[in-house]
């Protein structure tokens, strides 16, 4: 069942925010294994499995920051289609 036109840009719109989400974790996770914050880099790099160590580092912020980016995508939408319009113009 194909999508409808309405629904395409839904999912385009949440696929957006999503990829900026993920930019952000992948920002995040890179500069503190750069930085070595806290010794991160230093324990996983002498522990026995660094590629599983990295890759849970990551998946976890990719699920924080991509969650992050489409809820501010979302909640950005609202404007004055919020308001209910008899109420324009009355105080």
């Amino acid at each position: 069942m194909p999508l409808k036109p309405h629904e395409r840009h839904v999912i385009g719109f949440l696929l957006r925010h999503l990829a900026v989400g993920l930019g952000g974790g992948t920002l995040v996770g890179v500069l503190l294994l750069y930085h070595d914050s806290y010794g991160l880099w230093s324990m996983m790099k002498h522990s026995g499995n660094t590629v599983l160590s990295v890759f849970l580092l990551f998946f976890g912020l990719f699920i924080t920051f991509g969650s992050v980016g489409m809820a501010i995508g979302v909640m950005g939408l609202g404007d004055y289609r919020d308001r209910d319009p008899s109420e324009d113009g009355q105080d």
